[in-house]
């Protein structure tokens, strides 16, 4: 039976019926919507909208039904939509009691607090999976703080670093990922419910108690406002993009690393492929679909987007399509975050290949140039010396390291034997202990603000 069948004289079109109705997708969401139900019978109960004795039959019912759909000895089906659904059952268990149960309530307040439960348990979810990648990713930092790599920009080898300092580059940015969920995470915890259809409910209902009953910071303070704002699921979806995109670059280095001409990374077998054809074949599929699902996430934020962006107060029905990327951001994001934090404590890294790397591309110049500067040579002459000696390096096929103190001399004589030991990767890195730098020490003491910024979630 549909909800609002009442005022019409003709069954709904079946074409019409199949793109009207949202059953398949947003059955996803019966557990918050029983939920709902249960708070807001309670709530009509204790206001004396209905009696206790209803209140308190209309949850049972509802609780079983929970129990049922969950047990899978019943399947949502033959509905419109999760709401109806719920409700036609609720009326086939209890009769003409259940018929109660959307007193002081309209599908528009019902399903935008359904949204905001489910997205608060995704959120949830999602916090205490970031927190659990960047303990791995910090994890991990701390056993590789002393292996040297190239740091690279605009994909050409740069300065030394280490890998340490390179994990905790992306333990950052997972971090701050889980900081924006924590602070969406207030706009969404947010009751709508009481908002009715658009202009709220002639009943005295209390929807303060409504908002504590659910787990609710507050209730929404404008009706209208209430039933059309998805600005919450745009937020949502930003910082899921956001955690995506996180995802897609540590996985894109990754998948180079893995290949021959870096060597830096051993693929764990348990999270790699063979090629139908080419028998030598081990493929970073897992980091590859790590990357390319960061597209859906981004497809997800902008198909939210484009529908909400010129419909008028209230509710439209072109809302309904906010669920479908909606329910995929959440799904993707949290399979890409296990699948991720499951590789990363299984995948081990090719240290004397790193290291080997790290002074390549003469990476060590920039020591050369501060080497200068310290003796009082300006940086800008200090830098066009070191540029000519790395010139020289290039046309007698040398390296900065394999230079003597005669060679330098012969660019400026402020170059003494202390030059050999400057431009050394393990010094280089060992010298950088600015805030933020790769020392070892200034590593210790990154994770140390790291873990205490965990602490705090």
């Amino acid at each position: 039976m549909k909800l609002w069948s009442g005022r019409f004289t003709a069954e709904l079109n079946d074409i019409a019926e199949q793109f009207n109705d949202s059953l398949p997708f947003d059955r996803l969401m019966y557990r918050q919507d029983i939920r709902g139900s249960i708070a807001h019978c309670t709530m009509l109960g204790k206001c004396g909208i209905i009696t206790e004795d209803e209140a308190k039959t209309l949850a049972a019912a509802l609780k079983a039904i929970l129990a049922d759909i969950d047990n899978g000895k019943l399947e949502p089906v033959g509905a419109e939509d999760i709401h109806s659904f719920v409700e036609n059952t609720l009326v086939s268990r209890v009769g003409d009691v259940g018929k109660k149960l959307h007193t002081a309530r309209s599908r528009n307040d019902q399903v935008a607090t359904d949204i905001r439960l489910y997205l608060r348990d995704g959120i949830d979810e999602q916090i205490g999976l970031l927190k659990t990648l960047v303990t791995a990713l910090a994890d991990k930092a701390e056993k590789e703080k002393a292996t040297a790599m190239p740091a690279y920009t605009h994909m050409q080898k740069a300065q030394p670093t280490t890998l340490g300092h390179y994990l905790l580059a992306y333990a950052n940015m997972f971090l701050r990922d889980a900081q924006r969920l924590i602070d969406c995470r207030k706009r969404v915890n947010v009751l709508p419910l009481g908002s009715g259809a658009c202009a709220s409910t002639t009943f005295p209902i209390d929807r303060e108690y409504t908002a504590k009953f659910l787990g609710f910071d507050g209730v929404t303070q404008n009706s209208l406002d209430g039933v059309s704002d998805r600005d919450f699921a745009v937020e949502y979806l930003s910082c899921a993009t956001q955690a995506m995109l996180h995802l897609s670059r540590i996985n894109e280095e990754f998948v180079y690393w893995s290949g021959e001409e870096f060597g830096f990374l051993i693929l764990p077998d348990e999270f790699s492929t063979g090629s139908s054809i080419m028998p030598q074949k081990k493929n970073p599929d897992v980091n590859e679909l790590l990357r390319g699902k960061c597209g859906r996430v981004v497809g997800d934020l902008m198909s939210m987007i484009t529908v909400m962006k010129g419909l008028p107060l209230a509710y439209n029905k072109d809302m309904q399509e906010d669920k479908e990327p909606l329910f995929d951001a959440v799904n993707t994001l949290s399979l890409s975050l296990k699948v991720f934090t499951a590789f990363m404590n299984a995948v081990e890294f090719n240290r004397q290949n790193m290291n080997a790397a790290s002074a390549g591309g003469h990476s060590c110049a920039t020591e050369c140039a501060d080497y200068l500067a310290a003796k009082g040579l300006p940086f800008r002459a200090a830098h066009e010396v070191t540029g000519k000696i790395v010139l020289y390096c290039i046309d007698n096929g040398k390296t900065l390291q394999s230079l003597t103190v005669d060679e330098y001399k012969k660019f400026s004589p402020l170059f003494d034997d202390g030059i050999l030991k400057a431009v050394l990767p393990k010094n280089a890195i060992a010298r950088r202990k600015a805030i933020g730098g790769c020392a070892s020490e200034e590593i210790d003491r990154q994770l140390k603000v790291l873990r205490n910024e965990l602490n705090k979630i």
